[in-house]
């Protein structure tokens, strides 16, 4: 993401180095960049010949697309509602196969560009579409609705899920919390949830100690 970095690499299913460095400010894809050359030529965890790479987006530019609404050629207009889309970005999409959803997203192409040139081919995706495939495969055989809140350390993602289905993921940026209350309650109240009968369940970046959680 824009205000930090986290790898992770791992050998049989079994991990093996996780770091994560938070800036505590939101940096431009650029200075992203460095960050990473700086990293890739630092840490001695990242120095192995690696086998695949896979690279997670965590960002805001992204909607998610019932597939059987999805044309390949209308991924500008899917974005536009939601976000300022320039000419010259480029669109990406992942499809979560087993639930008939598209994510629509910008990832950082001078990224991509960078991980092209110096590992060949790898893969890449939205973070929410981790969430989300994550989220309905625990919750597929659900009867009631639930409302899960990722915790990220400026931003946090709102994801509801009823009967099974998703009904919403957006994200929200935030400096306070009330700013977090605010948008969880306005949230909850344009899809008509009853704040006394829905379950809510945190994820992320929180304990019991965090202002949100109290």
């Amino acid at each position: 993401s824009l205000n930090g970095l986290s790898f992770c690499s791992w050998i049989d299913q079994q991990i093996t180095s996780i770091n994560h460095e938070s800036f505590g400010i939101q940096l431009t894809p650029e200075q992203i960049l460095n960050k990473i050359k700086y990293i890739f030529d630092h840490n001695a965890d990242l120095k192995e010949n690696f086998d695949k790479i896979n690279v997670i987006y965590q960002n805001d530019l992204y909607t998610v697309v019932p597939k059987p609404l999805f044309n390949t050629e209308s991924l500008n207009n899917y974005l536009k509602y939601n976000i300022k889309v320039l000419e010259n970005d480029f669109i990406a999409y992942d499809e979560l196969e087993h639930h008939n959803i598209i994510t629509v997203y910008i990832p950082y192409t001078n990224i991509n560009n960078f991980f092209f040139d110096n590992f060949g081919t790898f893969t890449y995706k939205h973070t929410s579409t981790i969430l989300i495939d994550s989220l309905l495969t625990k919750k597929k055989n659900s009867k009631s609705s639930s409302v899960f809140v990722n915790i990220n350390d400026i931003s946090f993602d709102i994801t509801v899920i009823t009967n099974g289905n998703l009904i919403l993921c957006n994200t929200y940026t935030y400096q306070t919390k009330e700013d977090f209350l605010y948008y969880l309650l306005f949230t909850t109240e344009q899809l008509q949830l009853n704040p006394e009968e829905f379950e809510l369940i945190f994820i992320g970046n929180i304990s019991k100690n965090h202002a949100i959680y109290k």
